[in-house]
């Protein structure tokens, strides 16, 4: 799989982690031999430190430290709250234009929920000609996310509270469009993608501002959609 380097300076580097790549070794992929923080260390040719974390399925931006002190900061800014993070994400059916999810999220069953608040914005929306379930056609919606905390799985599981599940969500989501994206058009992803990432740099105190281009699927789903979209307004689903 393909992994850019987005930026990189003698503090930080920041990469386009593709889908399906797990940040680092963990219990729950015991059978996985790459990670994303060995190939970014055989790419600088250094040791980095990881400062936060994407879900093995979302692709996008990633940041980590080339030493300690950058490593301290950039994790307090993340801990803080102080970065602005940007994903965009398919979902089933038809969003409102904007809005807030505000759902305490448990980061394992049984443990005590922790505030946790998803902010929306809807990009487009439309329409492909295939019964899906009891529909006759199957409408989506793109979404421009932005969470202000950062439980687990914080966006896939409120946009599953919200009946609008992201496409290719395969723990929280619908599995009849997941099965029709997989084996009717070929695109077995999780339809998440880390966008965009504001920050302060560790060491300089300048604003920084990164953007990872959006995968081709994305754009190429958006293009039929729009195609497709109808004249009249219609209902959300």
């Amino acid at each position: 799989m393909p992994m850019d380097i987005i930026y990189q300076d003698q503090w930080l580097v920041v990469i386009d982690k593709p889908p399906g790549l797990m940040v680092h070794r963990s219990a729950i992929g015991r059978d996985v031999t790459e990670f994303a923080l060995q190939r970014v260390r055989d790419l600088v040719g250094q040791r980095v430190y990881t400062v936060h974390r994407l879900d093995r399925p979302t692709s996008g931006l990633l940041v980590f430290a080339l030493d300690k002190e950058a490593a301290r900061i950039l994790s307090g800014q993340f801990a803080r709250r102080e970065i602005e993070k940007t994903y965009r994400g398919l979902v089933r059916g038809f969003v409102e234009p904007c809005g807030r999810v505000e759902k305490a999220l448990e980061r394992e069953p049984g443990l005590t929920p922790k505030p946790a608040n998803t902010y929306w914005e809807r990009l487009s929306m439309g329409v492909l000609p295939y019964a899906i379930g009891r529909y006759p056609t199957a409408r989506y919606s793109f979404l421009s996310l932005h969470p202000s905390t950062g439980r687990r799985h914080q966006i896939r599981r409120h946009c599953a509270h919200l009946r609008h599940p992201i496409v290719g969500d395969v723990r929280y989501g619908d599995r009849h469009h997941n099965h029709f994206f997989r084996d009717q058009l070929g695109m077995g992803r999780l339809f998440l993608h880390a966008e965009a990432l504001e920050f302060s740099h560790p060491s300089l105190g300048t604003p920084m501002a990164l953007r990872a281009p959006v995968p081709p699927q994305f754009d190429q789903i958006q293009a039929r959609l729009l195609a497709s979209m109808p004249d009249e307004p219609v209902e959300n689903e």
